[in-house]
């Protein structure tokens, strides 16, 4: 594991188009298929990450708490021959032990991950209901083994910010965890 930091895309960029197999129902989701009528939270994760790990029980309280309000979307972009643990099968194994219902999608030819200049797992982009990225980085300020209670706090505030039409600062801190297992 090598500790990576998130490159930290520009504000303002608009969503990536995308066509991925979301693992849950192996059907194609586009990027046409999230509700525009709603902002979208679309987070690079993978299987193995103890960083993601870490996150796992806030990712489903998040859900819980904003899901009807905002568009969830996880993707994996890992390589999967010298990392077997990301693969489909095993990202749908996660997500349903997990009770997590909303697209898991495997981004095989890391196209995505390349666009969305994705660095490490795992990475939160948070899109507007026009699509224009506003916030970008980190859950909190936690990590494995640095005692600090999971809050989602950074990624919460965000959520809740966009959902009121108060302004989301533009002081983000970049996410960190493992690299991306690149090709």
């Amino acid at each position: 594991m090598a500790l990576t930091y998130s490159s930290m895309l520009e504000l303002g960029t608009k969503i990536p188009h995308f066509e991925l197999k979301n693992v849950l129902d192996d059907q194609i989701y586009t990027s046409s298929s999230l509700s525009n009528d709603k902002p979208s939270l679309i987070m690079v994760i993978c299987n193995h990450c103890p960083y993601v790990i870490h996150y796992h029980e806030e990712l489903k309280r998040m859900n819980k708490d904003f899901g009807d309000s905002i568009n969830f979307l996880a993707i994996s972009s890992n390589d999967i021959v010298n990392y077997p643990q990301d693969g489909p099968d095993q990202m749908k194994e996660l997500f349903l032990n997990l009770g997590l219902s909303f697209p898991y999608l495997f981004d095989e030819t890391q196209d995505i991950a390349k666009v969305l200049r994705a660095e490490c797992t795992p990475e939160f982009y948070l899109f507007d209901n026009n699509d224009m990225l506003v916030y970008r980085g980190r859950m909190d300020n936690s990590s494995p083994g640095n005692d600090i209670e999971v809050s989602g706090s950074d990624l919460r505030n965000a959520c809740s910010n966009l959902l009121k039409g108060v302004p989301i600062p533009s002081d983000q801190h970049p996410s960190m965890g493992c690299n991306i297992k690149w090709k």
